[in-house]
């Protein structure tokens, strides 16, 4: 199979699992008043925007670095394959408490087994992985900088706003997790 194809198939499949999961797990909340507070919408204009530029560039060859191709293609599948994993590993350990927007389900409890023990929000950094890995496939610094830092913007306010939904539902519970477990990245950040 030509790259391009393996390419094409795995951002079909990455697009179709996130489409389903949208559709398969949003919680009815209460419009102006959802802890979500529009970060999905926000998140997906960001996405659908910052990856269409981004795309544009690569393919117009804006930003291409010459002599990268070769190991950056790879790569950049690679880190969107490893993204796709933790990201799907995440959604499956979170199980019926996965929601695609910001809500706490009634019981709700916190999750700290499987990724969740490293980090508090193991499907961005997949997500992130896999857009960072999206811009670098094209061996294109300008693509990359075009997708990865408008998502990455628009996930650190979606995390603001799930963290500050989670501290009003589970307090000091979600409060000695934040102390121990570090947000995207382990023992970094």
């Amino acid at each position: 199979m030509k790259p391009n194809t393996i390419f094409l198939l795995i951002s079909f499949i990455w697009a179709v699992s996130e489409i389903v999961f949208g559709r398969m797990k949003y919680a009815k909340s209460s419009g102006e008043n959802s802890p979500d507070r529009r970060s999905l919408r926000l998140l997906w204009i960001t996405i659908t925007v910052a990856v269409s530029a981004g795309v544009f560039l690569g393919l117009q060859g804006i930003g291409f670095v010459p002599g990268v191709s070769r190991w950056a293609f790879p790569l950049g599948v690679g880190l969107i394959l490893l993204g796709l994993l933790i990201r799907w590993s995440a959604v499956f350990t979170l199980r019926k408490y996965f929601t695609s927007n910001v809500s706490i389900l009634p019981e709700h409890r916190l999750v700290q087994n499987g990724l969740y023990r490293f980090i508090r929000h193991p499907a961005y950094t997949g997500s992130l992985l896999s857009f960072l890995g999206l811009g670098i496939a094209f061996s294109n610094w300008l693509s990359t900088l075009v997708i990865f830092l408008p998502i990455l913007t628009a996930f650190l306010y979606r995390i603001r706003v799930e963290e500050e939904a989670l501290l009003q539902a589970l307090g000091e519970t979600y409060r000695d997790y934040c102390k121990s477990v570090k947000r995207l990245i382990p023992e970094v950040y």
